[in-house]
């Protein structure tokens, strides 16, 4: 059963369904990052944390074509967080914010057994990109490469240590890209839970399925939290959008063709388990 799936259908507006709903020219977007699901304290630390809780929401606001302009900040607070701690996380959160150019306006703290980090983004777009669009024998593609996510975070559950410039402490966004690509794509969204699942997700959205133009493995597949973007576009605009890839130093790959049929995730849930 896709439990989130299931949560979100019990909400009736049309807004749902993107990386973030748009409402005139702003664009709400909001992600959780909680201890024991997303990261576990002893792999990461309090910069990292606040760092990567910050990039996985400014990156739903890059997936819509928008760039971020507030934020909202909530945390669950464990009880033994001492004051230096909680001083180093707020520290962590303007920095990150500093470098995007976010104002963070407010938010709300509580207590609780485990760190949770709740964060709304606010940002602002002329020409949203939309989940919907895609149409058959349009290509889709990603950016970057995709599977070292999963390979380190096994190494991690193993007991192993990773270098601090890991994409699982700190992904890489395609601001650049896409804020310039947009206009020459049809449908769009960040590759948060794995080709997997968003693919089906990009599928079931604009009904259809896909007729695969590589071979991907199944970390390619399954591996989340990659956080490079996920794209379809009419193939008059591959020369363009290789231009685009080139001047931005972004490459991305062909990964399919879309056609007529389903598509449903080989790739397990990753944050709900039964």
């Amino acid at each position: 059963m896709d439990k989130e799936a299931f949560v979100i259908s019990q909400f009736p507006s049309p807004k749902i369904g993107d990386d973030g709903a748009v409402i005139g020219n702003l664009v709400y977007s909001k992600d959780i990052f909680a201890e024991h699901t997303h990261f576990r304290r002893e792999w990461m630390s309090l910069e990292q944390i606040a760092k990567k809780s910050m990039l996985v929401n400014i990156s739903d606001a890059i997936a819509m074509n928008a760039k971020p302009k507030y934020a909202l900040i909530g945390i669950t607070i464990p009880s033994n967080f001492t004051k230096e701690e909680l001083k180093t996380l707020s520290q962590a959160f303007i920095k990150e914010c500093d470098k995007w150019n976010i104002e963070l306006i407010g938010g709300d703290t509580t207590s609780g057994s485990n760190l949770v980090i709740s964060i709304t983004i606010i940002s602002q777009t002329d020409r949203p990109l939309w989940r919907k669009g895609t149409k058959i024998g349009h290509l889709i593609a990603h950016t970057g490469k995709v599977g070292s996510s999963l390979k380190d975070l096994k190494t991690l559950l193993r007991g192993g240590k990773l270098h601090k410039t890991s994409r699982f402490f700190s992904p890489l966004l395609r601001s650049n890209f896409i804020y310039k690509a947009a206009p020459f794509l049809s449908a769009g969204m960040d590759l948060s839970d794995g080709i997997g699942k968003d693919l089906s997700r990009l599928c079931k959205i604009n009904n259809i399925g896909v007729s695969f133009t590589c071979k991907l493995t199944k970390e390619e597949l399954c591996s989340g939290e990659e956080y490079e973007m996920l794209f379809s576009f009419h193939p008059k605009f591959l020369a363009k959008l290789y231009t685009i890839s080139q001047k931005t130093k972004t490459p991305f790959r062909i990964i399919a063709k879309a056609t007529r049929g389903k598509f449903r995730s080989p790739c397990k849930e990753h944050h709900f388990k039964d």
